[in-house]
Formats: C-alpha cells, structure tokens, sequence
C-alpha cells in the first residue's frame, strides 16, 4: 500500500503517543528519562586537571578523552567543579586564576583559553549538559596564606574569612559576603551557557572536634537578638542564601536548573520524628543545612543526596536512606550520589544492588557518580558495570515546573541510506531559525500489521550551525526492515512529535524506502509533554 503525507501524519501521531505515553519499565530495559552525571572534580587535581602545569593542549585533550568515556558510560550530563576554593576556571573579575589549572593561584592559561567555555562547548558537542558545581564558603585549602594569589579576596578583605581546622572558609554570617559570593555565582549564570547551578555539601564545614566555627562575635553583631541559639541563626544563613542565590537564577534564567548534593543524612530519626532511621552525622545539625526547608520552599529544582554507604551500613543504611529521600522529594527531582571512591571496599555486586533498589522507588529520578576518574580508569570494573546498565542512552527527566523554551517541530527526514558496509545515514534540514537544541533518534523493527512498533532510544544529536544535520547507524543489520523515527527537544528536553521513514536495508547496507501504513483504528490526540 502507497504511503501519503497525510497517512505519515497519522502514523506520527501513533508512533509519538507511543513514545511519550509509555514509559519502560525497568524490568523491560532502561528508563526513557533518567539523570546519570559524573562529578569531575578539580579541587587537588583530584579528576581534571590530572595534575597543576599541563599544557594548554594537554588539558583541552584529556577533558574531551572524559567526556567521551562519559558519554559511552551512558552518561548524559557532568557536574563539573569551576570555583574550588575561591578561584576559578574562568576569568572573573574578583577571584584569581585556579592553581589546580597551571599551578600558581592567579596564573592565566597560556597559550590562553577559556577552561570554562571550552568545556561547556565539548560538553553541548556530546550533548552532555553542563552543571557548574561551585563551592560557595571554601576559600584555601592550607593553613598558610604564602601561595595565595595578591588578588584573592583574603588579601583585600581579611574581615570576611575564618580560619577553621586547617583551612580557611568565607564566614556565612557577614551579609557581605553572602552578597559577594551570590555575585561570583551570578557572574557565570549571565555570561555561560551552563545547564545549572551545582553546589555540594560544603556550607558550614564539616565540624573539628573540639573546635568551634569562629562566629561568636558575628552572632553577637547581626544574629543574637533575633536568635536564641547560633545554631539557628547559621542555618537562617544558609537558608537566605540558598533562597537569594535561586531567585536571582530564576530572574536571569527561567530555564536554568540549580541542584544541590548534600550529605546523604538530613537528621537521624532519635532527634526528629521526619528523620530516618540512622545514627550518623547530619546536614541539619552538623552543616547547618535545611535541605527539607529548600525542597518544601521549591527553591532548589533537584537534590543528589550523598549516600556513599553500602546497603545494610550500621550507621546509615543506603537501603534506609534511599527509601527515605524517595518519601521525601516534595515535587522536586532525587537523584542518588554514589560513592565510586568506595567501590574497593565493597562486594563486586554492590553498585547494581543499589542501582535495582533505585528502580524500584518511584520518586528516585537518577544517579551521579562521585567521581570521574572511577570511571575513566575503570577502577573494579566500575565503567563495564555500567555500559552493562545503562546499554541504551536515556533523555533527561523534565521539570514541569520550570519555563520551557519554545517547542520547534521535527524536521522531516530528508534522506536514509547508506554506502558499501558504513551503516545507514540519516538526514534532516536543520534551519537557523529552529528552536530546537538538540534531536532524538529511534529505530524499531518494522511490525506485521496491526501491531505496535517497539521504538528503542538510539541517540541524541546536539543542533549544530549548519543547515543539515546528520547520524549514521552502525549497529543495524542487512536485510532488517526498520522504522526510524526523528524528534525535536527543547532546552528544558520537552518532545515534539516525530518525524519517521521505514526502510528496508538491503545487502551491503543499502536502504530502500518502504511504503507501509500500520493499521490504526483510532488515532489519540497528539500533545506533548509541556506542563
């Protein structure tokens, strides 16, 4: 039977009801939306860079080498540290150079880049999305001053920092500086394409023993009359800054994401009836953090808590602790952290159990890994584990209540086929004016009539600059009959409906069009996934 635009149409809205309507169930393969993210840390060269004082060259050569170990891990975003410590991978008008970049704090790069810039582009390359990660308190890692750079802000205004333990931190309590560090922040919310805003769980430091955060006269200037113990009154800190730091992005960029990775235990239940079921250090009362407060307020858009335990720990059960943030996501995203630093000291089965328990809990919407370089290396098996479980790519959950750039159509399929054993290319126009950031690519085996094409994830290209767009399939098989289907995603991964083409791939990987109608009684309306 002769296939017409206006039976392509019908077939499209069947093909996209069923691309969006029903969701796979884990049992059945990977998820069709999930988070998966790798932390890269730069903070002592711990992932990237490797070490202080490699050429220009060789860092722009081994972050790209990591993204595309990302990427085959099945990997579609990366949380990549940009302000460590009070200095930055980028040029900022108050804070120095990085020294895990060239190895002296406030030396530029030379030949000169922009780190951050060319990071966030080979990221877009891979259609990875780029979460800046910042730490907003931390300001030298030593407890000497000799190698900070002369404009650090410590040198210009030694009244802002404290020296706690072996380090040195911006004090929390000085609305100064709470206004300063929003403005560090910001600086790269306005002039990068970054996906979002990224903090870890460093707000108040860890706490030394016997030692405590050198605040009293803070407390006694600006928090002593309105609070009775300075415990609340830091965590009031906290909770401002979080709440300015989000309404800012949100003014700036209504599309940009802000994600927070605290320590994996909000408070143990034998202090709070909301608690879960642990006995271990806490953010509410060891960091003075209120994520709970942050989620309920909707003032940050995901959290990744930090839960670096095996199941069954003692103190904090990953078990536990997973069940408890799936219970408590109050309309925001949970994505797991997971501990890849730990992976020696576990059983070989440990990670997949976490990740099976992830499956089942409804709330839980992804994983990151902690960090890059368990992966890259392929410490314990850790990158064939996971190329194992995420063996097809996944788009992006969507946050509903966020504002979604406009929606472009899909561009129709202008071209498949192939030359002599090079896969079979698919081609679209790609206008200039599309709104469009990047397309999904499906492939199902073409059904017998009257049944439902089984559409599989292939990839994601990112929208380029030119006015055609290509992808090549290498993995399909001479003398399979399939149907390709090609989709248009917005900055916030919202779906239009599909483009599709059937074929058949003949000897050598030649393709022929096919002409075919499935048999449809009824056509469901189309819409998409905008909320």
């Amino acid at each position: 039977m002769r296939i017409v635009k206006k039976d392509l149409r019908r077939y499209a809205v069947v093909v996209f009801t069923i691309l969006i309507s029903t969701p796979l169930a884990w049992a059945q393969g990977p998820a069709k939306r999930e988070f998966r993210a790798a932390w890269v840390a730069s903070v002592a060269n711990i992932d990237w860079p490797v070490k202080k004082g490699l050429s220009v060259q060789e860092q722009k050569q081994s972050f790209a080498n990591i993204l595309d170990e990302h990427k085959a891990s099945g990997m579609n975003a990366v949380i990549v540290q940009v302000r460590p410590t009070a200095d930055t991978f980028y040029p900022s008008a108050n804070e120095p150079w990085s020294e895990y970049l060239t190895g002296t704090q406030g030396e530029m790069p030379g030949p000169y880049y922009n780190p951050l810039a060319f990071m966030i582009e080979e990221a877009h390359k891979r259609n990875l999305e780029f979460h800046a990660w910042f730490n907003p308190y931390r300001a030298n890692m030593r407890d000497s001053l000799d190698q900070l750079a002369e404009t650090h802000p410590l040198r210009s205004h030694p009244e802002w920092f404290v020296h706690y333990g072996t380090r040195w931190y911006y004090n929390p309590g000085i609305p100064e500086v709470k206004d300063f560090v929003i403005g560090e922040i910001m600086e790269v919310v306005r002039h990068y394409d970054i996906d979002a805003v990224h903090f870890d769980d460093y707000f108040y430091p860890y706490k030394v023993a016997g030692t405590e955060f050198p605040d009293s006269l803070e407390y006694q200037t600006y928090g002593a009359e309105q609070f009775e113990d300075v415990a609340d009154w830091r965590r009031d800190n906290v909770n401002v800054f979080v709440k300015e730091i989000s309404e800012k992005i949100k003014k700036e960029k209504p599309f940009l994401k802000f994600g927070i990775s605290p320590f994996g235990v909000w408070r143990n239940k034998k202090d709070d009836p909301e608690g879960s079921d642990t006995n271990a250090y806490t953010n509410y009362d060891g960091l003075y953090a209120d994520v709970l407060l942050w989620m309920k307020e909707g003032w940050i858009d995901y959290v990744v808590p930090q839960l670096y335990w095996k199941i069954g720990h003692r103190v904090a059960d990953y078990d536990v602790l997973a069940r408890w943030w799936n219970e408590h996501d109050y309309g925001r995203h949970i994505y797991i952290g997971h501990g890849l630093h730990n992976v020696k000291k576990w059983e070989a089965t440990e990670l997949s159990k976490q990740l099976e328990l992830n499956k089942q809990l409804d709330k839980i919407n992804g994983s990151a890994y902690f960090s890059s370089k368990w992966i890259t290396g392929n410490v314990a098996g850790v990158q064939d584990s996971l190329k194992s479980y995420y063996n097809e790519p996944a788009l992006m959950p969507v946050m509903s209540w966020l504002q979604a750039p406009a929606l472009a159509a899909a561009p129709e399929l202008k071209e498949v086929g192939g030359k002599y054993k090079e896969g079979i290319t698919l081609k679209w126009e790609d206008a200039l004016s599309s709104t469009a950031t990047y397309y999904a690519v499906y492939r199902a085996i073409l059904p017998k009539s009257g049944e439902t094409p089984d559409f599989k994830l292939l990839t994601t290209v990112r929208r380029g600059l030119k006015d055609e767009q290509t992808y090549t399939d290498h993995t399909c098989e001479a003398g399979e009959k399939y149907v390709y289907a090609l989709s248009a995603l917005n900055r916030s991964h919202h779906e239009s409906a599909p483009q599709m083409q059937a074929i058949k791939v003949r000897r050598w990987w030649k393709a022929k069009k096919l002409d075919y109608q499935p048999q449809v009684q009824e056509l469901p309306e189309v819409t998409t996934d905008i909320k």
